[in-house]
């Protein structure tokens, strides 16, 4: 799967909320999510782009793994996702293969639908707020399309293109640090 995303920063989340429903999305939950990436023993992930994650939401836990960017404009990379059991386990499986926790980036996610689009208003502990709005797909053929229509969604929400953020969450972490 391709995962299409752009993301920015927002200033008052109360108010993009508002903007977000009267432009006729609609509110499919809220989650609590913890995501803890790895760093590969036989690469460095900062440098390659990638990422590799065990997500915990609720009850539900994931390991996901995301490929370097395919553009200069958006966040959209390749991700492959499945469900696990057992988060620690699985850490633990990491740990003994070399891959290392590098952070956990914490946050409240409050989902949205639009048409075929996911827009998520993020409370990033640490970090502040931030929207993202994407849609998958199941190849990159034509993409840039679909990254032109997130960016179109964007601009009608009040945000410029050019203050769209490429950096993922860990990658701001990480660069407080």
């Amino acid at each position: 799967m391709i995962e299409i995303e752009v993301k920015a920063r927002v200033d008052d989340a109360r108010k993009m909320e508002r903007a977000i429903i009267a432009m006729g999305a609609t509110p499919i939950g809220i989650q609590d999510q913890a995501d803890t990436y790895y760093n590969a023993p036989h690469r460095n992930f900062e440098k390659t782009d990638e990422a590799l994650r065990i997500r915990v939401e609720g009850g539900d836990a994931f390991l996901t793994y995301k490929g370097p960017k395919m553009d200069t404009v958006s966040k959209t990379r390749q991700e492959f996702q499945t469900e696990i059991k057992e988060p620690e386990t699985m850490g633990n499986i990491l740990s003994s293969l070399g891959f290392l926790p590098v952070a956990t980036v914490t946050k409240r996610r409050k989902n949205y639908r639009l048409g075929d689009f996911f827009i998520s208003l993020d409370e990033v502990r640490d970090l502040g707020s931030f929207i993202e709005i994407e849609i998958p797909v199941k190849s990159s053929k034509n993409y840039e399309e679909k990254v032109e229509s997130i960016l179109k969604i964007i601009e009608k929400l009040g945000i410029s293109r050019t203050s769209t953020i490429r950096e993922s969450y860990l990658e701001m972490i990480l660069g407080k640090k």
